[in-house]
């Protein structure tokens, strides 16, 4: 099997970290090489954070270059227009609509970008965008975002839901586990 590249991107304090160890130790119990990187910029909350999962028969490099990421997973809306280039022509992006905005929003040097969703899709990309916040304050806290993502996420594999559910018990913390299985699965549902 050829390599696959998979882009985690939000803000910090979001719980990316967690989608990434969630994704790669399924991937790894699925029998595939994998490779996670983590590169953070101004990973404080508020700063961009971006995380590689790569995996296949063989993988040798945990980074993902431009235009090689089959899929953009994005916590925030601008940060899967700002990671657009490293999707490929027929890669797939699954974002949530969330908007925090940057530094340069807040101060007032700039206006927080209108119409992301549609301005991504002119240029060519697939987007599944959802408002992944509100669900995850249906399943009980804003913090499931992650579990949201990763449930919308299970509908592009063709692996089953056990063995997400596997390793959702793996990496979460068993007085966390109810509130983000229930995460996982409204964004499945959505």
């Amino acid at each position: 099997m050829e390599t696959k590249n998979i882009m985690i991107v939000g803000v910090g304090g979001q719980g990316s970290l967690l989608a990434s160890k969630l994704l790669g130790h399924l991937l790894m119990e699925q029998g595939y090489d994998v490779k996670v990187s983590e590169v953070h910029g101004m990973s404080q909350r508020g700063g961009s954070v971006v995380t590689y999962v790569r995996y296949g028969d063989r993988v040798y490099s945990p980074v993902i270059d431009r235009g090689e990421a089959d899929y953009i997973v994005s916590f925030e809306l601008l940060e899967a227009a700002r990671w657009l280039g490293y999707l490929k022509p027929d890669g797939q992006i699954v974002t949530s609509i969330q908007q925090v905005d940057p530094m340069p929003v807040i101060t007032g040097a700039a206006e927080y970008p209108e119409n992301l969703v549609e301005k991504m899709k002119a240029a060519g990309a697939k987007v599944d965008a959802m408002d992944c916040l509100a669900l995850a304050e249906e399943a009980g806290s804003a913090k499931a975002v992650n579990l949201v993502l990763m449930g919308r996420l299970s509908h592009y594999f063709d692996l089953p839901e056990e063995a997400w559910q596997e390793s959702i018990q793996a990496c979460v913390p068993p007085k966390f586990l109810e509130l983000n299985k229930k995460a996982f699965a409204l964004g499945r549902k959505a």
